[in-house]
């Protein structure tokens, strides 16, 4: 593509339940984009209800990408993910459209424009241990342990960034080398990467607990167990990435006796909830975002992403007008 029609490539997030889809598909509208995903759930086939895939209704007839697109049972990494919207990306662009990343899983986000180093393939045991570990005594037990494994690392994640500490733990016990000693030997970023701007929905705080709640009763409501009973029928791993997700997890423990319903219900509230503020915290170390402070439905919110695309340089050579 020529460098006169260079296009900045648009990223939506924010916390699940905050309008992201809705907010993604109004900006491919005004700017003749296209979706790519970037939530670790929706790009499993067949894993439906506590997803939130967009339907066809809610998609308005943009094309989405990376949804539905891999087995459950396959351990889909971040790396992986970066390496096929890497594809995605240029494959939009050669077409004349603009990128729109949407989605939630921040850590996604961030190995697409700061490649990992070659790190080995999930130990699906291994990481079981040590979710164990975390649900019976908290990250702060598996940030001591890293402390003591590979101090260097310790003291640049916060002690209760979990996914990155497991992840540190995982590449000591798989290689027995300390990821303090293999980060330096990442790849180089994408050519795309600096074009890269992201946009933060930040709903307000009870509203959005709100959405949450009444969300999980309704995915509950629309047959959540049966989906997951069937699921682990035809042989999904519970073990997974898929159902070891928040909104399947708790479900997976009541079908094997460890909880009730009632209590299954409440704690995937309570998982999700957590997982929002999660999302939020790894979003405000993102020096880069723009904050939208709202749901992605609210008029001023639209407004305000439409005012601060207006002023980047260019949006593609086939959009229409901003307005």
């Amino acid at each position: 593509m020529s460098s006169k029609y260079q296009t900045n490539i648009l990223a939506i997030s924010g916390p699940t339940c905050s309008g992201k889809t809705a907010l993604g598909v109004f900006l491919c509208k005004q700017v003749g984009g296209e979706v790519i995903n970037f939530d670790s759930v929706q790009i499993y086939k067949g894993i439906e209800i506590a997803t939130a895939k967009p339907s066809e209704e809610e998609k308005q007839g943009i094309t989405h990408h990376l949804i539905d697109y891999v087995d459950p049972n396959v351990n889909y990494t971040s790396a992986d993910w970066a390496r096929d919207a890497s594809e995605k990306i240029r494959d939009i662009e050669s077409r004349g459209r603009v990128p729109v990343l949407v989605g939630g899983t921040g850590f996604y986000l961030r190995t697409l424009r700061q490649p990992l180093f070659d790190s080995p393939k999930t130990d699906i045991e291994l990481r079981e241990r040590l979710k164990d570990i975390h649900e019976r005594r908290g990250p702060e037990n598996l940030h001591r342990m890293l402390t003591r494994i590979d101090p260097v690392a310790a003291e640049r994640i916060e002690r209760r960034d979990h996914v990155r500490v497991v992840r540190a733990l995982e590449v000591f016990f798989q290689t027995g080398i300390r990821m303090s000693e293999v980060q330096p030997l990442r790849a180089e970023p994408p050519d795309f990467a600096s074009r890269i701007r992201l946009f933060v929905l930040d709903p307000p705080r009870d509203a959005l607990y709100e959405k949450i709640n009444a969300r999980t009763d309704a995915h509950f409501a629309a047959g959540l167990v049966d989906e997951v009973r069937q699921l682990i029928a035809t042989g999904v791993n519970e073990s997974g990435n898929a159902l070891g997700a928040h909104g399947y997890r708790r479900v997976c423990e009541y079908l094997r006796g460890e909880r009730t319903l009632e209590s299954a219900i409440e704690k995937s509230k309570q998982d999700v909830r957590n997982y929002a503020k999660r999302q939020l915290t790894w979003f405000r170390r993102e020096s880069d975002a723009v904050w939208l402070r709202g749901f992605g439905s609210d008029p001023h919110v639209r407004h305000q992403l439409l005012s601060d695309i207006g002023g980047f340089a260019e949006v593609g050579p086939s959009a229409p007008a901003i307005i």
